[in-house]
């Protein structure tokens, strides 16, 4: 069966419509998933289960291939669901999410020539500062396979994490290998590895492996434990940061119960834009450090803060923008409702000599009623909401407080558009929108954009 691809999903794979007819004889319209394909191609697909109106099926040959089309140089590409489009050049890749932010906007009535280029990598590759592998229940490290949570990919090579942090994953690996230990089985609760955390400072060199397990390092696992401690410390000097955490929860999630520091301390340092920052397990911090400095200068120059302003730093971590702009403005107030972030916020101000900075552990709402009432209206706001956007509740409060400029720093255009909408009746103009590719081989594209209040 032949299919076209006329456009691609939220996950990145093509979409197709074709026709066949039903056991009547009347003709009956399939919409097929067809992953690893682009658009405009003609590929050649078997449908199984016809009667499936909505069906995921894998392209048997590509007849007719994008003028975009590459060879995926990850052996693990066709399985693994680490990165979907190593198929597409990475100058395709760009283009397409350049159109997506643009029809983002062209969607709640913005102007899509506002949109510039996609900002991309030099070097699009081993760009990762931070991995979360899986084990699988017989003890093999991976990535989850594409379309199938419960199915962990084993790993040789990782082509998008930093070349240090696969080199001490694979140890990790060999060292469950040796020592028979079992992975944690999702459906019968039971094993003892989970998940491998690797998180590597690209300027400090320092790394943290992390190791979430069911059971703490002692009695029967004692011995294993030295033996890794042991390998990792003579291979790797620059793990600052071993940790066994606990985590016996049925969620999926990287979490710890208890921790146990094996080697080095329980945080790495960290630096961006000649800020020094505490990364801890828990801790959000860009994960493309390349990419996150241009994210900060974008959003200086944008902003223009001055030594006389007053500013609010909406959603802000850590403080991965609060710092830089703290330096520049006359007072910060960071708001962020997971208190384990403002708890680092305030020790990262400390650390790099900044003392006119508040941070509240509230909702953005309460936030920013309390900052208003503590030292009155802010002249310029920042705000960098996760994926799920701001909301229409927090837009508005924004755009009742009238701050002069907002900067918007975004991780998902679509719900970017939505909510500077929200902007537009209490006078504020959109005046430009910079799209940056943290995520090489991703569906994933940022962006910082500036609105400025009408006179």
């Amino acid at each position: 069966m032949i299919a076209d691809i006329r456009h691609l999903d939220g996950k990145g794979n093509g979409q197709a419509v074709i026709w066949r007819e039903n056991e009547l004889g009347n003709p009956k319209k399939l919409k097929l998933t067809i992953p690893q394909t682009l658009p405009g191609e003609t590929v050649q697909v078997v449908v199984d289960q016809p009667e499936k109106k909505r069906r995921k099926v894998m392209p048997e040959k590509v007849i007719s291939a994008n003028p975009d089309r590459v060879e995926a140089p990850c052996p693990h590409f066709e399985l693994c669901g680490g990165c979907v489009w190593q198929h597409w050049s990475y100058g395709g890749q760009l283009k397409h999410k350049t159109e997506f932010v643009k029809e983002a906007l062209r969607s709640v009535g913005q102007d899509p020539d506002l949109v510039l280029d996609t900002i991309g990598m030099d070097e699009p590759w081993h760009y990762r500062n931070k991995m979360e592998f899986t084990f699988s229940p017989e003890g093999e490290l991976g990535l989850h396979e594409q379309g199938n949570f419960r199915n962990i990919i084993p790993l040789e090579t990782c082509l998008i994490a930093g070349r240090n942090m696969v080199d001490a994953a694979m140890e990790v690996r060999s060292w469950t290998k040796d020592h028979g230990l079992k992975g944690y089985d999702k459906d019968a609760h039971e094993g003892l590895l989970r998940h491998l955390m690797v998180r590597e400072s690209f300027a400090t060199g320092e790394i943290m492996l992390a190791l979430f397990a069911t059971e703490a390092p002692t009695d029967e696992l004692e011995a294993a434990a030295a033996d890794l401690i042991g390998r990792i410390t003579k291979k790797f000097t620059n793990v600052k940061s071993l940790l066994w955490l606990v985590n016996t929860d049925w969620a999926d999630r990287t979490q710890s119960e208890e921790t146990f520091v094996l080697a080095g301390r329980d945080f790495i340092y960290d630096e961006l834009g000649g800020y020094r920052y505490r990364l801890w397990f828990d801790t959000f911090f860009q994960t493309n450090p390349v990419q996150a400095q241009k994210l900060v200068d974008l959003a200086l120059k944008m902003g223009k803060p001055q030594e006389d302003e007053k500013m609010i730093d909406l959603f802000c971590g850590v403080g991965t923008f609060s710092l830089p702009f703290a330096a520049r403005v006359k007072e910060l107030a960071g708001i962020e409702i997971v208190e384990t972030s403002i708890e680092s916020a305030k020790r990262n101000a400390l650390d790099n000599d900044l003392h006119n900075t508040t941070f509240l552990a509230r909702d953005a709402r309460r936030g920013i009623d309390e900052v208003h009432e503590s030292w009155g209206l802010a002249d310029l706001l920042l705000i960098d909401p996760p994926r799920s956007g701001a909301g229409g509740k927090v837009m508005r409060r924004i755009g009742r407080a009238q701050p002069k400029r907002i900067v918007y720093v975004s991780c998902n255009p679509e719900t970017f558009a939505t909510d500077i909408a929200e902007l537009l009746p209490f006078g504020y103009t959109l005046q430009n929108v910079q799209p940056v590719d943290l995520f090489p081989h991703t569906v994933h594209v940022e962006c910082v954009a500036l609105l400025t209040l009408d006179e």
